[in-house]
């Protein structure tokens, strides 16, 4: 069953398509890899179905229904959570305040009540909850700049899993990242295959072909294939187009 559907997505920047009638589906349970050259339209994409690009013609459904018109507040409440291609955390708080803050406002609740949600015991689970999952369960106290930058993306990736969401939006959850770094957050995503539907967008073809169930290929805003890890690694296609053909 198709978790999340999209029909014919536009979005025009002037005279410029960054989203080409893009269609895409995702199933419940999948990992669905979006890959692509730089100013292929990846993150715009991401941005549209998290909400905070409003698209210029076209739909997006999540489980049925029509969401292209919800609001992000709306999106995460039903179940949808975006990570970043830059971090976006609060350095000077630490790894527990951080993800704690993430599940206050997923609830809703206005962050002037800083001194009762320090004292919620259900946030406070939640977030060691969600700080032990991604491998910082050490590090809750810890201030978040004299953290390293791989663990600044494990920590996002917490912030983002606090909530338990259907449906986790990832852009380049890697970027920046050592080969140490990158290997053990492959190995984290790994870990949540199946237990969490995911759209990952990501530069390093060797996470992709680990990680991916399917694979779409975005060029110019448009998909020009789709299909398993196999499929799209023997396509004479997708390596002109992005891959590299060894023919060259």
């Amino acid at each position: 069953m198709n978790l999340l559907s999209v029909r014919n997505l536009v979005k025009r920047y002037g005279g410029l398509l960054a989203t080409d009638h893009f269609n895409m589906s995702v199933e419940t349970g999948e990992t669905h890899a979006v890959i692509g050259p730089n100013g292929a339209g990846k993150s715009t994409l991401i941005a549209q179905l998290s909400g905070e690009s409003r698209p210029s013609e076209g739909s997006i459904l999540f489980d049925g229904k029509d969401i292209t018109q919800v609001p992000v507040y709306r999106r995460a409440r039903m179940g949808l959570a975006r990570s970043y291609q830059i971090t976006s955390v609060f350095n000077e708080f630490s790894a527990l305040q951080n993800v704690m803050l993430a599940a206050q406002a997923q609830l809703g609740h206005s962050f002037r009540f800083w001194s009762p949600m320090m004292r919620s015991r259900s946030l406070r689970e939640s977030a060691e909850s969600s700080l032990d999952l991604v491998g910082l369960g050490s590090r809750i106290d810890v201030c978040v700049a004299d953290m390293a930058h791989g663990e600044h993306r494990q920590l996002e990736l917490a912030m983002a899993l606090v909530s338990n969401p259907r449906l986790l939006l990832l852009d380049e959850p890697m970027a920046g990242m050592s080969q140490g770094e990158s290997e053990q957050m492959a190995a984290l995503l790994a870990k949540l295959k199946g237990s969490c539907t995911m759209v990952l967008v990501e530069h390093d073809m060797n996470a992709v072909f680990a990680l991916a169930d399917r694979i779409t290929v975005l060029v110019y805003g448009k998909s020009i294939a789709c299909g398993s890890v196999e499929s799209i690694r023997s396509s004479a296609q997708v390596r002109a187009a992005y891959l590299g053909d060894d023919d060259d």
